[in-house]
């Protein structure tokens, strides 16, 4: 009888080219060393920490900005209030008032939402190609680090003038862009083929946890006291998490300074023919290659919406369903909550259907990401037609987020399946490639819901909508969940 931890084996035994008979070894000798207490677990605990706040230091401002912008000067005022009635609890404790309110358009803000993409899009290639030379752990730490100073230095900003706070969120996004390559290069020696899947899941797990918890949090911290510390509570927490990450975390297995001789022989053992032996990385077969162009468009495609609504879904909340900050806040958060639990179950679900069901890799990744994308395309088009049912609306936009969550298990791991040895890299080219939706597409919402109209609202989810639907199409007829050519060269030769 398997253990509960083998169940679930990663979908990525077809493209480490073992034998049948390796198979069995690897799962011997992964049930001899548990995950609790591992140090490859721990990394995924500390990551997971890591994603969450970097997350929390990212959409803060989509809350705080609420409260940061004069009424009489901001948004225009909804012309559908007549017929959406005031949707607020009521509420004894007083509203803090003290914060500086500051005269930004509707423009002003669309661009203050996004220049944090600006600075996010520079760091992508070159984050991916420094950790796959030197570690991820100096990139992935100083890149959160860096954002929290900047975090903390965002109400001096403020005051200072918007285009100091435009420049200040623009250089978040440069400690950012460094991250995930970052991690996923730290995987590639980490990561044992048959846990990939549920060391990933659980390390990218904390981002949507961290938008779950920070939407509602940041909303209580506006409302009771003041929104400046909405930047000082999540800038101090990230500097703190820093001086942890430095100081438990190892590049790799060899230089960790506590883990156990099984356990570094385990996932040595199982790397050794992961890992290619070519010094210079192939540019010209990787810009070539049509299955990370597929990766590309359904990333850029599923971002659209994903980053449409992070950073306006609060906006959304307040001018049309018009639910109080406080409430707005938490309800924000609901559907990056059930994302954030289709995530891990996605995971497990993909594993166990790849090794119980044997399902091919590809198919795995294809299935999972069109329900990913075509999902919430359908939900976040009905959400704008159910008017003023409160309910509907809520649950429709939760359900369609909830549905994004299945893409993790999809295209966005397909990076390992199709190249393990430079997924670092891969991963920095389809994350610029997914940083413009955040560049362009909450600016272009902006513009397009000047008077605040449900109808203005339509048009943004249907524009959102129809690039989720090409994206999930371009992928399924050009993914693939095999090693390619390019990235094995180097290492399987012998096998050939």
């Amino acid at each position: 009888m398997r253990t509960s931890e083998n169940m679930f084996l990663t979908p990525f035994l077809q493209t480490m080219h073992h034998t049948s008979s390796a198979v069995p070894t690897l799962v011997q000798v992964a049930t001899k060393f548990p995950a609790c207490c591992s140090a490859r677990y721990n990394l995924a605990l500390l990551a997971f920490f890591g994603f969450f706040l970097l997350y929390a230091l990212r959409v803060n401002l989509s809350v705080a900005l609420v409260d940061m912008v004069e009424p009489n000067t901001s948004i225009a005022k909804n012309t559908t209030s007549n017929v959406c009635p005031e949707h607020s609890s009521t509420i004894n404790v007083p509203r803090n008032t003290t914060g500086e309110k500051y005269s930004w358009d509707a423009d002003t803000q669309g661009w203050i939402l996004g220049s944090f993409f600006y600075g996010y899009i520079i760091t992508q290639i070159p984050g991916g190609y420094l950790a796959s030379k030197t570690g991820g752990k100096l990139l992935l730490g100083f890149g959160i680090f860096g954002t929290s100073v900047f975090t903390l230095l965002t109400p001096l900003a403020a005051n200072l003038g918007v285009g100091y706070l435009i420049a200040v969120r623009a250089l978040e996004g440069l400690g950012e862009g460094v991250t995930f390559p970052a991690m996923h290069s730290m995987w590639s020696s980490w990561a044992p083929p048959l846990e990939r899947s549920k060391l990933l899941s659980i390390s990218y797990a904390g981002a949507q946890l961290g938008t779950v918890v920070s939407l509602p949090l940041s909303g209580l911290i506006c409302y009771y006291m003041n929104w400046v510390y909405v930047f000082y509570i999540f800038g101090a927490l990230g500097v703190l998490w820093f001086f942890f990450w430095m100081w438990l975390v190892s590049d790799t297995p060899e230089t960790h300074r506590s883990i156990s001789h099984p356990e570094r022989e385990y996932i040595l053992s199982s790397l050794k023919d992961q890992l290619s032996t070519q010094k210079s990385v192939p540019w010209r077969p990787i810009l070539e290659s049509l299955p990370l162009w597929a990766i590309v468009v359904a990333q850029f495609s599923y971002n659209w919406t994903f980053y449409t609504l992070l950073t306006l879904l609060p906006t959304y909340m307040k001018e049309i369903l018009r639910f109080d900050a406080q409430e707005n806040g938490f309800l924000s958060a609901l559907p990056y909550f059930g994302c954030w639990l289709c995530i891990i179950l996605s995971g497990q679900i993909a594993d166990y259907l790849r090794e119980k069901q044997n399902l091919s890799t590809v198919c795995v990744r294809k299935c999972f990401t069109l329900i990913g994308m075509i999902g919430p395309a359908v939900f976040l088009v009905a959400a704008g037609f159910i008017g003023c049912n409160y309910a509907l609306a809520v649950a429709f936009v939760t359900i369609s987020t909830t549905l994004g969550g299945f893409c993790t298990s999809g295209y966005s791991i397909n990076h390992l399946d199709i190249a393990p040895s430079y997924a670092g890299i891969l991963l920095g080219i389809t994350n610029s490639f997914g940083t413009i939706p955040g560049m362009v597409g909450p600016v272009i919402a902006k513009n397009l819901t000047h008077n605040n109209t449900v109808e203005e609202w339509q048009t943004v989810f249907y524009i959102a909508a129809s690039i989720n639907l090409f994206g999930a199409i371009f992928f399924a007829l050009f993914a693939s969940g095999e090693v390619q050519d390019w990235a094995v060269s180097g290492y399987h030769l012998h096998r050939n």
